[in-house]
């Protein structure tokens, strides 16, 4: 543990009387970024028609799927922004700025024009939105994960942890949720007619929310520690570059296993004849919240045990169960639910609870939120926002029985990892 992670005496009892509401600055905020990210890509297919000119659809889609792309690729630079800005105003102040060009950006969505008022200023005003909000969700995940590493009591660290990263979870529940109450409601016609604005509309909502919550938080104690003491002047980076490239080795397997099992997954059994594509994407709702309840309780276990050694094990069944499972799913020995729910339960529940805490405590203070940030978000990018992608790919020349061999193969890499960490950063983080 380092000298900057130790709370004095007089910030303990501010630090864990006021530990929910931290943790609720962090989870909601999970939450919205969540919602935002997944109602841009649901919604494409119904406002594409309105928001860029031409006359062939398909293209219109794609174009539409490039501004989703945009908003994954600026998210290292965010990382770095809102990663220098946390590291030297604060923690709160980062995700109080995050949150609010999030939620403005959803409003301004909202509010565009579309093609035919305004020619191809709607498509560019669009994809620039896009790009200003995925630079602020950028700086989201590495600023939560100091907040609540800083904030957390001490023997709830883990569980923290995964409670915060869980508002991702019920992010991607929540805009599942809004979408199909929408589509009920007012039909495909309709939405397509203008009512994906009230989606965006409600993404904005929720984020005022968010910023309220994060507005009435307390600072980070062990930033202002760290403020006071002097010692947030610059410290190099590069000093840090081991670990930091420890941190993307780890994210490599475990980002893959959470956007396979929570993304791809129903694409996956409806290409293998399993079912059909449709009901497997409403089969993901409970399964989603057993996935919840599993990183509650990796979270508990990392505290009792020791974070390394949780997640370890995490990404150990990753390499283990990855073909097993799916080859089972593809031969009908499993159901869709059962292969899910094992898959998330045991591989991607004990690694993805775990990073919060777990990266952020390999750095100081001064740069924590820079150095975690960085290697995430550019492992989080390189290979769990094209995995589907890659997924599909692989389908369409015939080889869609190598997708779970890439993904086990990615989680043995994050397995490696582990090791290529300092041996006082491996000590520390199995300290309870």
């Amino acid at each position: 543990m380092t000298r900057t992670d130790v709370v004095r005496p007089g910030s303990a009892t501010r630090a864990r009387g006021g530990g929910r509401r931290e943790l609720l600055a962090g989870a909601v905020g999970a939450a919205v970024e969540s919602f935002d990210w997944t109602i841009y890509a649901v919604m494409a297919p119904y406002f594409a028609s309105q928001m860029f000119a031409g006359d062939d659809e398909l293209t219109k889609l794609l174009s539409a799927y490039a501004g989703f792309a945009v908003s994954f690729v600026v998210r290292p630079l965010g990382s770095y922004l809102f990663g220098r800005l946390a590291d030297s105003r604060g923690r709160r102040f980062a995700l109080v700025v995050s949150m609010g060009t999030i939620c403005l950006g959803s409003l301004l969505i909202a509010a565009l024009p579309t093609a035919a008022s305004i020619g191809v200023a709607a498509p560019v005003l669009l994809v620039l939105l896009r790009a200003v909000q995925g630079v602020a969700m950028g700086g989201e995940p590495p600023s939560v994960a100091a907040y609540i590493t800083e904030t957390a009591p001490a023997d709830r660290r883990f569980l923290h942890s995964g409670l915060s990263h869980g508002g991702v979870i019920v992010g991607n529940v929540l805009c599942f949720a809004v979408v199909g109450f929408l589509l009920l409601w007012m039909g495909e016609r309709g939405v397509a007619e203008g009512g994906w604005r009230l989606g965006f509309v409600v993404a904005a909502l929720f984020g005022l929310l968010a910023f309220w919550v994060r507005r009435t938080a307390a600072e980070s104690g062990a930033f202002e520690r760290a403020a006071t003491s002097g010692t947030t002047q610059p410290v190099r980076v590069l000093a840090h570059v081991r670990n930091m490239f420890a941190v993307f080795l780890m994210t490599t397997g475990t980002t893959v296993g959470y956007y396979f099992g929570t993304t791809y997954l129903p694409a996956y059994a409806a290409q293998v004849g399993v079912a059909h594509a449709a009901s497997n994407n409403l089969s993901m709702i409970p399964s989603l919240l057993v996935l919840l309840v599993a990183m509650g309780v990796s979270g508990l276990l990392a505290d009792r045990f020791g974070g390394m050694r949780v997640f370890r094990v995490g990404v150990g069944m990753l390499v283990v169960i990855t073909v097993p499972v799916m080859s089972a799913l593809a031969d009908g020995v499993l159901p869709l639910w059962a292969a899910t729910v094992t898959y998330l339960v045991l591989g991607v529940g004990p690694t993805v609870a775990l990073v919060n805490v777990l990266f952020t405590r390999m750095f100081p203070v001064e740069v924590r939120v820079v150095c975690m940030g960085l290697p995430y978000t550019l492992g989080v990018a390189l290979f769990g926002g094209t995995f589907p992608m890659l997924a599909q790919a692989l389908g369409a020349v015939g080889l869609l029985h190598a997708v779970p061999w890439v993904a086990a193969s990615l989680a043995a890499v994050s397995l490696a990892g582990t090791a290529v960490l300092k041996r006082e950063a491996r000590e520390s983080l199995d300290l309870r």
